[in-house]
């Protein structure tokens, strides 16, 4: 388990559509992002290499997912981040960051151009700030809906394609980062190729009243298990996908933080996204720090805020840390600076008044399997 944040139930923590279903399946629950959220069924470990050899079933409705519509409305999201997606088809997807005025990043979402609008998925711990500051900076023309109302469950592993196409063939018609609408049993669902975990997979929207039905579907074939956010968050870090809270905060940029594929090629030349002359300026002439990955000695994890030595000097900070259960030895990502970034650099990680001796590696970790 890695930087997986738990806290104590209160009572203003929701439910999701599936909390009853959760608990019946033998989760155990935990307070995340403002909701009761299953953690682990099983084991994480268990379940983290489940996933990697055949289908996990997680539920991700606490993320929250807006819908941005309006003559204009791809233009007015481009102020904001640094997204190309006027000319996103329909159909496709686009990772991207909300940026605050200064270049700092607010959330890390995914962009679709539906057709009919653009659809945006956010981060749970984060979407009612997002929704305030979209509201805020976009044109009063331009109307922003929360679907309250829907439910969001991903199907990851290399036999999700196997087990959804049973219910909704044209799944597998998808490549990564494509999506569409789909009919299941009368049951719309809008349907991406894509996921959090590095292996091929989808995320499915649906009507809350309907996702019961739905999960019960998938988890009665025998390749598909209900995954709690352990193994989905220890899936992320080996796939060395950064976590928001964690690895990217509003102090982050898309530069430092290693996202600049997000910058897209029109936006390199143009600009006219928030922070762009700092950001473009730091593209154009490297950061003082760097997100790097470090494999670890030993069987001690780095956590979260562990800090990072070159010698007797301290040059950076454990982001997100935990041990990976499919290279059997502790991993992390860490910001660190520049001048100590180069792959093969060695380094130590302080845990608990110990030196663990780091190496910096590539990331990911484990190489993704999303289908092109």
């Amino acid at each position: 388990m890695s930087d997986f944040e738990t806290g104590e139930d209160t009572v203003e923590t929701g439910t999701l559509p599936l909390d009853a279903w959760h608990r019946a399946q033998g989760a155990r629950m935990v307070e995340f992002a403002g909701y009761h959220m299953p953690i682990q069924y099983e084991g994480i470990i268990a379940e983290h290499l489940w996933t990697r050899e055949n289908a996990g079933l997680f539920d991700v409705s606490h993320m929250g997912q807006l819908m941005v519509s309006g003559a204009g409305a791809a233009e007015a999201l481009e102020k904001l981040m640094p997204g190309d997606f006027s000319a996103l088809g329909e159909g496709r997807m686009r990772y991207s960051l909300l940026l605050d005025e200064d270049g700092g990043i607010i959330d890390d979402l995914m962009v679709t151009n539906t057709g009919g609008h653009l659809a945006l998925v956010v981060n749970g711990a984060c979407k009612w700030e997002d929704f305030g500051f979209l509201r805020e900076h976009l044109p009063d023309d331009i109307t922003l809906t929360h679907h309250e109302d829907q439910a969001l469950v991903a199907l990851q592993g290399p036999k999700a394609v196997d087990a959804l196409s049973r219910l909704v063939p044209m799944a597998a018609d998808l490549k990564f980062m494509q999506s569409g609408l789909a009919d299941w049993d009368g049951v719309p669902l809008y349907i991406s190729r894509s996921g959090y975990t590095g292996e091929d997979g989808y995320e499915i929207s649906l009507p809350a009243d309907a996702a019961e039905k739905f999960a019960e579907a998938l988890v009665a074939m025998d390749e598909v298990k209900p995954i709690g956010l352990g193994a989905r968050d220890s899936l992320r870090l080996e796939a060395g996908l950064p976590l928001y809270g964690h690895d990217l905060t509003t102090a982050s940029d898309p530069v430092t933080s290693g996202l600049t594929f997000a910058i897209s090629k029109r936006r390199r030349t143009e600009g006219g996204f928030h922070g762009a002359e700092r950001i473009l300026d730091l593209l154009a002439n490297g950061g003082p720090t760097r997100r790097v990955g470090l494999a670890l000695e030993g069987r001690m994890a780095a956590r979260e805020g562990a800090r990072v030595y070159a010698g007797e000097r301290e040059i950076g900070t454990v982001t997100s840390g935990g041990f990976s259960p499919t290279l059997e030895h502790p991993i992390a990502m860490a910001q660190v600076d520049a001048a100590h970034a180069e792959t093969g650099t060695a380094l130590e990680v302080e845990q608990r008044g110990k030196r663990l001796p780091a190496t910096v590696v590539k990331l990911p970790f484990v190489p993704p399997k999303y289908v092109r």
